[in-house]
């Protein structure tokens, strides 16, 4: 820990402290942007932050791998483990239901005991659970186990966000930290079409998971070491479990996405009696824990004041229907690809190659410009992204030329994806000070899980109910229903949110601090 040059504000890479009750003077414009570009303190060189880094990004990449590449495995999968018809969206399901489940309770964890500890335990539970997925005998078991990776990542995903979060201030380097957080989005996509792709077609299946089991044991070689440990500092914060909040949002989110999302195979759709039933009761239980949370718990597991940051609420809104979108973009753009385009596994990893690469350039390209552009017109050109991406998939003629079509639609997926993913880490995790920096993190992967299984439940209600169209046109109401869920997103976007660049500026606890009356301007 050091002082800054020009004042008495220490500055380390997680908190910021006061010389006693004196009057201190806030450091001027041009400390505040040599701040926001200088190494955290808490890295003693160059190595330690890229192994620090190392072991962050990884999180993003083994989420994204275990995402995309189990749809490639889908048909060998319901080949090899007989997977009846009416479950075989569960392979994938199992492990987005989990982690939306499970976010905000490790949101609460994280800010009770620390990054370091939920981040490593979550990191060798998806050693563990990787490879009981790749010895499972029945699809059961399979679904099961792909469940308990969904808890596993449930823990990594909010505490990663929280480190970098809490590591580094607002300004350049912080954007460009979460960029290339963001650009392991595209890479980890990838790796997981490319890796499920040469496992089904050349290997087994089981490689899958088990080359995902090496990429854990790599990252946790690293975690251990280079992560900071912050547990005697969050203690020092004394926060407590929402007891009520953990059983309540556990069972109702459960409840909720499983009675949307098995509606569709259900015998007689919603008309199963036990659909509405857990549909009717999950919503009950999330609505008894907004009562809760709001009027009767002192320490809520998700606290009202978050949603009073200037549009937190409208953006949260907006990227809950484009995440969403984003969800039926991956799942059934592959399907269409497969099942009227013929390709098969190792095509479709080159035919998402533009994804990937143009992925890692909007990304990285992000990180320099984020303080220069407005984030209100970056988040508009992310909508017109997330419009084209299911546009083009919505018009192609049968037998349609995947240049005209299918390349556009992967590039505006990724100036979508990764533009609002960056920008909303960056901007959700600078508004929140330091002790809510894990409910930051649950909050922005909560949206984009919970916005996946939401409505990818819908997009199968959607299909379900086209099938008289014929399979072919049932798809593309499905990619007009996405398009739609696009331009809610824009108009959302364009009324009522409003963010400004990504400069550097004072983090949310000294803004705090500054309006308290501890510091004077």
């Amino acid at each position: 820990m050091r002082s800054s040059s020009t004042g008495p504000i220490t500055i380390t890479g997680l908190n910021m402290t006061t010389h006693a009750e004196q009057t201190d003077t806030i450091t001027s414009i041009s400390d505040l942007e040599k701040l926001g570009k200088e190494r955290p303190q808490s890295f003693s060189g160059l190595w330690p932050e890229l192994a620090f880094c190392f072991s962050i990004v990884m999180s993003q990449i083994l989420a994204e791998f275990y995402i995309s590449g189990s749809g490639v495995l889908l048909p060998t999968l319901v080949e090899e483990l007989d997977i009846p018809a009416g479950s075989t969206i569960w392979p994938t399901t199992a492990l987005s239901l989990a982690i939306t489940s499970t976010l905000l309770i490790f949101g609460r964890l994280i800010d009770m005991y620390g990054g370091y500890i939920i981040y490593n335990a979550g990191a060798i539970w998806l050693i563990i659970s990787s490879v009981l997925c790749g010895v499972s005998q029945t699809w059961l078991m399979l679904v099961v186990c792909r469940a308990l990776q969904g808890v596993a990542l449930g823990a990594l995903l909010p505490s990663g966000i929280m480190i970098l979060g809490s590591t580094y201030r607002p300004g350049p380097r912080k954007n460009l930290v979460f960029s290339i957080y963001g650009a392991c989005a595209a890479l980890g996509f990838f790796a997981g079409f490319f890796v499920s792709g040469i496992c089904g077609q050349y290997l087994s299946w089981r490689w899958y998971f088990f080359i995902g089991a090496i990429l854990s044991v790599m990252m946790v070689a690293s975690s251990l070491f280079y992560i900071h440990r912050d547990y005697t500092d969050k203690r020092k914060l004394g926060i407590r479990m929402d007891w009520f909040g953990f059983c309540l949002s556990i069972s109702g989110a459960t409840l909720f996405v499983f009675a949307i999302a098995d509606s569709s195979y259900a015998p007689q759709g919603w008309g199963t009696p036990y659909i509405p039933v857990l549909f009717t009761i999950g919503i009950t239980l999330l609505g008894v824990m907004m009562y809760l949370e709001v009027w009767v718990v002192d320490n809520p597991l998700l606290p009202g004041d978050i949603f009073r940051v200037k549009f937190m609420t409208p953006l949260i809104l907006a990227l809950f229907c484009l995440y969403g979108s984003l969800g039926i973009f991956l799942l059934y753009g592959v399907l269409y690809m497969s099942v009227f385009m013929g390709a098969t596994p190792l095509q479709l990893v080159a035919w998402t190659v533009p994804m990937a690469g143009g992925g890692l350039i909007v990304s990285l390209t992000g990180g320099f410009i984020f303080h220069k552009v407005s984030g209100t017109v970056l988040m508009i050109i992310s909508c017109l992204g997330y419009i084209g991406s299911g546009l083009f998939f919505a018009i192609i003629p049968l037998g349609g030329n995947y240049w005209l079509y299918v390349f556009p639609a992967m590039i505006c997926g990724t100036i979508a994806v990764d533009i609002s993913f960056n920008l909303a880490n960056i901007f959700i995790t600078t508004s929140m000070p330091t002790a809510k920096q894990g409910l930051a993190g649950a909050l922005i992967y909560c949206t984009m899980h919970m916005g996946f299984a939401v409505m990818l439940g819908f997009a199968d209600i959607v299909e379900t109910q086209t099938e008289y169209l014929g399979k072919w046109k049932s798809y593309k109401v499905v990619f007009m229903f996405q398009t739609g869920l696009c331009v809610l997103g824009l108009l959302i976007i364009l009324g009522f949110v409003r963010i400004r660049h990504a400069k550097s500026e004072l983090t949310a606890d000294e803004k705090e601090k500054l309006e308290g009356g501890k510091l004077s301007a």
